[in-house]
């Protein structure tokens, strides 16, 4: 029974990866030829194939991606360094304390009183 759903299951994943693929294929022969205007800055725009702004569209999407990604992991380590120290420095503060409790002399017992 395992096997069956192990065959169907891959068979899915090939239909899906051929149907991705003819996709991709079908957008590039759709667009080789069609022009965009691509606006860079105020007053002027370039011209360029819909195939090559798109590409560089999906890049700058895929940069950016990455670099938010990055400055979040950055503040997330950021703020754990804070911690950790911040944690070793109650820890020794914490260890001077009873540094300094067991040098003190302890109180010598009370007498007991008969009554």
């Amino acid at each position: 029974m395992g096997k069956i759903w192990l065959r169907i299951w891959i068979t899915i994943k090939i239909t899906l990866f051929a149907l991705l693929a003819l996709y991709i294929l079908l957008f590039v022969i759709f667009n080789h030829d069609n022009h965009a205007d691509v606006w860079t800055y105020p007053s002027h725009s370039i011209k360029t194939s819909v195939l090559t702004a798109t590409l560089f569209a999906f890049l700058a999407g895929v940069i950016g991606t990455i670099l938010v990604r990055t400055t979040f992991k950055t503040l997330r380590q950021i703020r754990d360094v804070q911690d950790r120290s911040r944690h070793e420095k109650l820890q020794r503060e914490v260890e001077d304390m009873k540094a300094k409790a067991s040098m003190l002399r302890p109180k010598p017992p009370a007498p007991e009183s008969d009554e």
